[in-house]
């Protein structure tokens, strides 16, 4: 069964749309900067981050309850209204819509602001309901009124791209016709301290695939994709983006946050994605790697993408230098961007690269390319080993 993308949208530090995000591909922008909203006692740590405060979220997304704001299921509801209005996808049919979401934050940017108050006083206890993912789920369903049946999906960064996965299983299985499928993630003191105690986190710009690199700079955002059967673009007379053709999650379960040596999870991953999807190895064009920038990451998807290519290595490159690393945000975003890629048959730079890692003796991008493309690629791994992949091909 074919599984047909037709809407998309997203927001990142590098545009608060599809456009604005692919005109910062394209001319090389990124939105890595010193932090402004999240206050930390880590300042040296750039991030990307979205420059809006609450209200100016909430002012954006169209939502004027100003009581209860929390910044991941403000991103999400952008990014779905977007995705939505990209697929014409305006009001309820006879058609089962659902809607999957990925996030591990959720709200807990807002609990930690305000634990205090939930130890010595009752006054801003009706925080604590947001801090549960699936209320960031059910928060963008409400505003969106369509979906008929929702889920929540938290496997860390690997959390975007299981939805996806999970929506085109739900539509092959027949329970659904379409599925709104992506990721949100906020930022928050509680993953940035996280990281920063996995002493991954780098205080430069980060430099996905480098000898020198020196971790990971953090960020936020959302993307999610429509999904639709060959039923629903047939009876909405709806015109597809592109094909989710192939895709595959593993988890390889060898280290809490580390992938093992050889990349055992992402060679799994890739490899069943591509045989899912009816393809060759040398059938893809590009591959939006996970590429995050961190020793043991980069390492290991490199070592993974030679057992699977060989040779014959695609152009590959990492957007992570540009939005940050969204976690669980990103294998939605980064499918967005993939699509857009497909669509515009363009390549983008792995900004910041300049030197080799000796054991790979493989280079990303150095320049944006253009070139015409048939099938993406769109790595996600989780900790954990939680590791997925996705192949978008054009129809």
């Amino acid at each position: 069964m074919k599984i047909f993308v037709t809407g998309i949208g997203a927001i990142s530090a590098i545009g608060n749309n599809c456009n604005e995000i692919f005109h910062s591909l394209k001319n090389g922008i990124s939105g890595i900067s010193k932090l402004e909203f999240l206050k930390t006692i880590h300042s040296e740590f750039p991030c990307g981050e979205i420059k809006m405060d609450y209200n100016q979220l909430a002012d954006f997304a169209g939502f004027d309850n100003q009581k209860t704001l929390v910044r991941t299921p403000l991103l999400g509801l952008i990014a779905v209204k977007e995705a939505l209005n990209s697929a014409k996808l305006y009001s309820k049919s006879d058609l089962k819509i659902a809607f999957v979401s990925g996030t591990t934050v959720g709200g807990m940017d807002r609990m930690e602001q305000f634990y205090d108050d939930f130890v010595n006083n009752d006054s801003k206890n009706f925080y604590l309901y947001p801090h549960d993912i699936g209320d960031s789920t059910e928060f963008i369903a409400e505003n969106i009124g369509l979906f008929s049946s929702v889920m929540s999906i938290s496997t860390a960064c690997s959390s975007g791209a299981n939805s996806l996965i999970i929506g085109a299983e739900l539509i092959k299985s027949g329970r659904f016709d379409i599925v709104v499928a992506g990721g949100a993630e906020s930022l928050s003191l509680y993953h940035f301290n996280g990281f920063n105690s996995l002493k991954i986190l780098s205080a430069e710009m980060c430099r996905p695939f480098d000898n020198f690199r020196s971790g990971l700079n953090l960020g936020e955002g959302a993307g999610y994709l429509v999904l639709e059967s060959e039923k629903a673009v047939t009876q909405r007379n709806a015109k597809p983006l592109c094909l989710l053709q192939g895709y595959a999650n593993t988890c390889d379960a060898y280290h809490q946050t580390a992938t093992s040596e050889n990349g055992d999870g992402p060679f799994l991953a890739m490899q069943k994605a591509l045989e899912l999807g009816g393809l060759k190895p040398s059938d893809i064009d590009y591959i939006n790697c996970h590429g995050t920038a961190t020793p043991n990451n980069d390492l290991t998807e490199g070592r993974a993408m030679k057992r699977i290519f060989g040779e014959n290595m695609p152009d590959f490159s990492s957007t992570k230098a540009f939005t940050g690393h969204t976690t669980s945000a990103s294998g939605g975003l980064e499918s967005v961007i993939s699509v857009m890629c497909l669509v515009n048959d363009f390549l983008p730079i792995n900004l910041n690269f300049h030197d080799p890692i000796p054991e790979l003796n493989i280079s990303p991008l150095t320049e944006n390319k253009t070139k015409v493309l048939h099938h993406v690629m769109n790595n996600s791994f989780g900790f954990g080993g939680n590791d997925s992949s996705l192949i978008f091909s054009k129809i």
